[in-house]
């Protein structure tokens, strides 16, 4: 808490103009608020997860186009990047495709990455597949 003061009176010695003490509690209620709205814009529909295109055998399908996702470890001080995570950022841009599933092409973990020390990539295709 005592953090978040000492940071916005940092800025404000910026600036030329000082914040008055009433404005650092009315600016904190915005950035509650704000995150709770980006949660709800998160599509409902759950994506699966096809790693072998066996498994696709018999079932009638569209695709709907390449999908990627990513996991990036900024600094060596950070956590290294997750597979997991990279398919979980895959399967969420196929939901805002459309998609009900994705095809699993590649994974891998990678330090060739502007901006990140070593960063996780996902690679697929977003599929629609039919129940019939």
């Amino acid at each position: 808490m005592r953090v978040l003061p000492l940071c916005l009176l940092a800025l404000a010695g910026c600036s030329s103009q000082r914040i008055a003490p009433t404005s650092i509690s009315t600016t904190n209620k915005p950035a509650v608020s704000a995150p709770v709205k980006a949660e709800s814009a998160a599509p409902p529909v759950p994506v699966k997860l096809y790693k072998k295109a066996e498994d696709l055998v018999g079932k009638p399908f569209r695709d709907l186009g390449e999908v990627s996702g990513g996991d990036c470890q900024s600094t060596v001080q950070d956590s290294p990047p997750n597979l997991a995570t990279a398919r979980k950022h895959m399967q969420i841009r196929a939901a805002y495709m459309k998609a009900n599933a994705v095809l699993l092409h590649d994974c891998q973990i990678t330090s060739v990455v502007a901006g990140c020390y070593q960063q996780a990539i996902c690679q697929g295709s977003a599929l629609n597949v039919s129940s019939k």
